[in-house]
C-alpha cells in the first residue's frame, strides 16, 4: 500500500438526507470531499409513513457513478444510516411497503410486546431505552399483520442498501443493537426475546462486525462499516480521553464510551441506551434534536438562511421553555402548534418559536448530562459535537451554559469519516493477512 494513495467511499444517509463522500489518509488525517448529495424522506402514503426504497438505490447508484467521475480506482464503500427500519425480503423480492420509524402502526404492538416480556427484563436483556419505533415493536405490528409469516429474512436499511449493490445479506452489529433485540452480554440476538415473542427463529442471524467484507460492486469491496450513523460518529471524534460526546442532527445522540454495558434500574428509569459502538459500548441518550428547528423553517419560513433564523432568535425575548424528549414533537402535523400546546404563553414572532426550541434543546441537554453522570458515577469536562447542530454557534453556547461543559464543536462529515475510517483499517489488515 505505501506510496499509492487508496481511495474509499461512504455513503452516509440520514432521514432528510444523504451524501457520498470520498476519503483518503494523507498526513496522519483523513481527507475527504463530497461528490454526491440528494435528498430523503419519509412519504405520507395511503399505508403510513413510508420509505421510497427505489429512490433511494437510485440515487446511491447516481452518487457513485459521479465518485468515479472524479476517483476512478475507489478501493471499497460502504453505507451507513439512521437506526432501527428495515426491510422484509422473501427471497430476493422485498415485502412492500417499507415502513418508516416515524409511523404510528407501533400503538397497539407496544403493550403487546410488553405482555409477553415486561419491559424490565427487555431492559436488563439489551439495556436499550424505550422507543415506540424500536424494530422489536415494528417486527411485532409486522407479525400481527401476518407480513413476517411471508418473510424468510429481514434486513436492516444500510444492510438492505449495500445487498442491493452486492448481494451480500449481513446484520450488522452496531445497528441491530438500535432495536432492541441484541443481548447486552452476548453481542447477539436474544434467544429469549425472540422466543417470548414468537418470531421466526431463523430471520435472525449472527451478526458480523464493522469491517467484514460482504460482496463487491462494480470492483469495489463492499464492508460493513459501523452502519449505525451515531456509531460512524463518535468513531470519527478526535477526543483527547474519553469525553461526552453529541452527534446533533435530526436527532441528538448525547452519550460517552462505556467498557460494558450498564442495563441497571437506574439506567432504565432515566432511559439511557446501551448501543454498539466499535470496540465499546455507546451508553447514550436518544434526544428529538434539530428535527424540532427543521420542522419549524418548513412551516414558517421555509428557505430562509440559517444564519438569520439564529442571528434572529438569540435577539427575541422570548424566554419559554418546552421538554425537548416530549413524545409529542416526534411526528405532529403542525410544529408550531406542538410548541403553542406545551407553552403558557405563544411567542410574539416566529423568533420567538426558533428561541425557545434552542434553548430548550439545550436545556434538555444540560439535564440529560447530569443524570449520566448520576448514573455512571462519572464526570467529563469537555463536550465535543459534530454533526450539522455543530455549525449552529448560537445552539453551542446555549448548550455550554447548560451543560457547564467546555463544548468542542467540530463542523465535520464526523459520520463519513467514521465510515471511511474502518473501511481503511479493513484494508489495512487485509492487506497485511
Amino acid at each position: 500500500m505505501c506510496g499509492t494513495v487508496r481511495y474509499y467511499l461512504a455513503i452516509d444517509i440520514g432521514a432528510s438526507s444523504g451524501r457520498h463522500i470520498v476519503g483518503w489518509p494523507e498526513d496522519g488525517k483523513i481527507r475527504t470531499v463530497e461528490v454526491y448529495r440528494f435528498p430523503n424522506g419519509m412519504k405520507e402514503t395511503d399505508d403510513g409513513l413510508i420509505w421510497d426504497l427505489e429512490t433511494l438505490v437510485m440515487n446511491i447508484r447516481m452518487g457513485i457513478e459521479e465518485a468515479f467521475k472524479y476517483f476512478p480506482d475507489i478501493v471499497s464503500l460502504s453505507v451507513d444510516t439512521w437506526g432501527v427500519d428495515y426491510v422484509l425480503m422473501k427471497g430476493e423480492k422485498e415485502i412492500l411497503p417499507c415502513y418508516a420509524y416515524r409511523d404510528s402502526r407501533t400503538g397497539p404492538a407496544i403493550p403487546e410486546v410488553h405482555r409477553r416480556m415486561p419491559f424490565e427484563e427487555l431492559y436488563r436483556r439489551t439495556g436499550i431505552q424505550h422507543q415506540p419505533f424500536n424494530s422489536i415493536y415494528q417486527l411485532y405490528a409486522d407479525q400481527t399483520a401476518g407480513r413476517l409469516a411471508e418473510a424468510d429474512a429481514f434486513l436492516p436499511m444500510p444492510s438492505y442498501l449495500m445487498y442491493r449493490l452486492c448481494g451480500g445479506k449481513a446484520h450488522e452489529y452496531t445497528e441491530a443493537t438500535t432495536g432492541g433485540m441484541v443481548n447486552a452480554k452476548t453481542g447477539e440476538y436474544d434467544p429469549a426475546i425472540v422466543e417470548a415473542l414468537g418470531f421466526p427463529r431463523h430471520l435472525f442471524p449472527k451478526l458480523r462486525k464493522p469491517g467484514t467484507v460482504i460482496g463487491a460492486y462494480r470492483g469495489m469491496k463492499v464492508v460493513l462499516c459501523a452502519t449505525h450513523d451515531t456509531a460512524s460518529a463518535v468513531e470519527a471524534i478526535p477526543m483527547e480521553g474519553n469525553e461526552l460526546f453529541l452527534s446533533s442532527g435530526t436527532w441528538s445522540l448525547l452519550g460517552m464510551k462505556i467498557p460494558s454495558p450498564l442495563t441497571d434500574r437506574k439506567s432504565m428509569e432515566a432511559a439511557y441506551s446501551n448501543e454498539g459502538g466499535v470496540g465499546c459500548s455507546l451508553y447514550l441518550k436518544n434526544i428529538i434534536g434539530m428535527w424540532l428547528v427543521n420542522r419549524l423553517r418548513e412551516e414558517l419560513c421555509p428557505g430562509k438562511p440559517w444564519d438569520e433564523i439564529t442571528a434572529e432568535a438569540e435577539q427575541d425575548g422570548f424566554d419559554g421553555l418546552v421538554d425537548a424528549e416530549d413524545p409529542d414533537f416526534l411526528a405532529p402535523e403542525s410544529m408550531k402548534e406542538a410548541f403553542d400546546a406545551k407553552l403558557a404563553a405563544k411567542p410574539a414572532s416566529t423568533a420567538g418559536y426558533f428561541r425557545c426550541a434552542y434553548r430548550s434543546l439545550a436545556d434538555t441537554y444540560g439535564r440529560a448530562v447530569r443524570t449520566m453522570e448520576a448514573c455512571t458515577g462519572i464526570c467529563r469536562s469537555k463536550l465535543y459535537i459534530v454533526g450539522g447542530g455543530a455549525k449552529n454557534n448560537y445552539l453551542n453556547r446555549l448548550t455550554a451554559q447548560a451543560t457547564g461543559k467546555q463544548v468542542i464543536a467540530l463542523p465535520m462529515e464526523a459520520t463519513a469519516e467514521g465510515n471511511i475510517k474502518v473501511q481503511i483499517r479493513a484494508d489495512i489488515q487485509e492487506a497485511g493477512q
